[in-house]
């Protein structure tokens, strides 16, 4: 009998579990808890940023730093501190007027159009010696302001009265404050306009024949220069032979009307009726009418001929002369040997220039209504300019004009000559004319580009950067150093506010008609920074506050 064996399992306590099993089991809570930490770091950050901020507006009444505070070194002894300035009070010209010397208000200035005019008070003027102002001085300004509109400034503007103070020398630098001198240098105002460069149309010629042909030999080509009267090409027209035929006809009849009048006159009185005479005489005026009238009608074609020297000659050596009417000998004795027509007409040049365009061959039949030939003088072109009509009232016939080809690097010079008085009816254009010279060759017909018509010219005007130069709401202004700012270490470092007129911008300059003189020290860099104290200082009081 078989028997089956039972086993019976052995149970298992805590203690019989390995160490490594439990290390195994608490990794995943130290990396979920690392997780969390990491994951809040952000949040933490942004709530300390908030706590400092709190406490800094805490403590601080929830002010901003100075606007000295920021851009100055300069230390204060405590309580010295001008509040409203930002700057140690017992510096502080605005709050102790006694620091700084009173200067005069001279006021507006209404011939000027600006504040404490620098021209007819020279001691307003921020250097240390009165300058000396001229005559030609408020004569070039009067030209500049009368010549065309102007920025204007408020009368009612109080800004020039104020100034800008800094704590030191060290504050302004700090600042990102840069100066330069007022200077003088050559000034040129200009109207300006495209346009394009042309022939000179009383330099300019189109060619064609005068009666209908064929073209029988063609001599020039484009490109070619020719002479005043030389041949360009050669026509057969039948009108032509037909004409110098009833010239030669003419001039036979007249030969022998005049010897019959000879003839009779030379008669004994008496022996012939006077009336014959009188018909052989009606004839003779007859047939000098038909020559003259031959004569005029090959003038009419430019064959020039003086049918007197044809008076007396046998008719074939006449009309071996007319057959080569208006050629030269030696061309003539070149075409003998060519041809027997008579029917030749030759296309002169009217002018020494430039074959600039040629729509003729040999053999091609032509009229007076088709073009031959385009003949150019180059070496004077008209420049075509058209100018705004805002500006036309400006220009004057011999104002100096500039212009720049498309494509080059060197301006031609030219003069004005002409104005129309008329604007284009679509572009409310004016189209005015100046002459170039030529000489080199340079030029091309139907050249565009930008031309320029000067208006005025100053050698010594005053110049500042475009930069120096602001507009405060009603009045443009410049910021000029005091002219005690380096005279002692502890002199205030001021930066009045100065109204100025401004005239012609020449790149990166501009004119100062008025209110500045060479010797000045102006702001360049950082008037922004000054733009922006003087608006604090005068928020609610407006530009024109009194």
């Amino acid at each position: 009998m078989s028997q089956t064996v039972i086993e019976t399992p052995q149970s298992t306590t805590p203690s019989a579990v390995p160490d490594r099993q439990r290390t195994t089991r608490s990794e995943p809570r130290l990396r979920g808890t690392a997780t969390w930490v990491r994951d809040r770091i952000p949040t933490l950050l942004v709530l300390a940023t908030f706590g400092g901020l709190f406490y800094y507006g805490h403590h601080s009444d929830w002010k901003l730093p100075k606007f000295s505070a920021l851009t100055g070194t300069a230390t204060s002894a405590p309580g010295d501190w001008c509040e409203e300035h930002g700057i140690p009070e017992s510096q502080c010209v605005a709050c102790n007027p006694g620091l700084l010397p009173a200067e005069p208000d001279y006021g507006w200035c209404a011939e000027h159009g600006v504040h404490n005019c620098t021209l007819h008070h020279p001691d307003v003027a921020e250097v240390k010696e009165t300058p000396v102002v001229s005559s030609a001085d408020f004569e070039q300004a009067a030209v500049a302001l009368s010549l065309r509109e102007r920025p204007t400034n408020n009368a009612a503007c109080k800004v020039y009265q104020r100034f800008i103070q800094f704590a030191s020398v060290d504050a302004v630098q700090q600042a990102g404050v840069e100066v330069t001198l007022v200077d003088q240098a050559p000034v040129t105002e200009w109207v300006t306009g495209n346009g394009e460069i042309r022939y000179d149309a009383t330099r300019f010629a189109r060619l064609s024949t005068r009666v209908p042909g064929t073209a029988w030999r063609v001599f020039k080509s484009i490109g070619d220069t020719v002479q005043e009267g030389e041949v360009l090409a050669v026509v057969d027209a039948m009108e032509v032979g037909r004409l110098k035929g009833n010239l030669v006809k003419a001039i036979v009849e007249k030969d022998l009307a005049q010897k019959n009048v000879d003839r009779l006159t030379g008669l004994t009185e008496g022996v012939v009726p006077g009336k014959k005479i009188l018909e052989n005489e009606a004839v003779l005026a007859k047939a000098e009418a038909e020559v003259l009238s031959a004569e005029q009608a090959l003038a009419n074609l430019g064959l020039a001929v003086d049918a007197e020297s044809y008076a007396g000659l046998p008719k074939q050596e006449v009309v071996e002369r007319l057959r080569f009417l208006g050629f030269s000998e030696v061309l003539a004795e070149q075409m003998k040997s060519q041809t027997a027509t008579a029917n030749l007409i030759p296309i002169r040049s009217p002018m020494a220039g430039v074959i600039v365009d040629r729509q003729v061959v040999a053999g091609e039949v032509v009229d007076p209504s088709k073009v031959l030939f385009d003949v150019a003088d180059p070496s004077k072109m008209w420049l075509m300019l058209n100018i705004p009509l805002e500006e036309a009232w400006l220009l004057q016939i011999g104002q100096p004009v500039r212009f720049l080809p498309n494509g080059s690097r060197e301006e031609v010079a030219g003069q004005l000559s002409w104005i129309s008085t008329a604007a284009d009816k679509q572009t409310r254009m004016v189209k005015v004319r100046a002459e170039l010279d030529n000489s080199h060759g340079q030029l091309r017909d139907e050249t565009f580009g930008e031309g320029r018509i000067m208006l005025r010219e100053e050698q010594a005007a005053v110049i500042v950067p475009k930069s120096a130069v602001h507009w405060e709401g009603c009045c443009q202004v410049v910021f000029v150093r005091d002219r005690n700012y380096f005279s002692d270490p502890d002199s205030p470092k001021l930066f009045h506010l100065r109204s100025v007129r401004t005239g012609a911008v020449n790149g990166d300059d501009v004119e100062v008609i008025v209110g500045l003189l060479p010797g000045e020290v102006v702001v360049t860099e950082g008037g922004d920074v000054l733009r922006a104290q003087l608006l604090k200082n005068s928020l609610g009081a407006g530009c024109c506050a009194e």
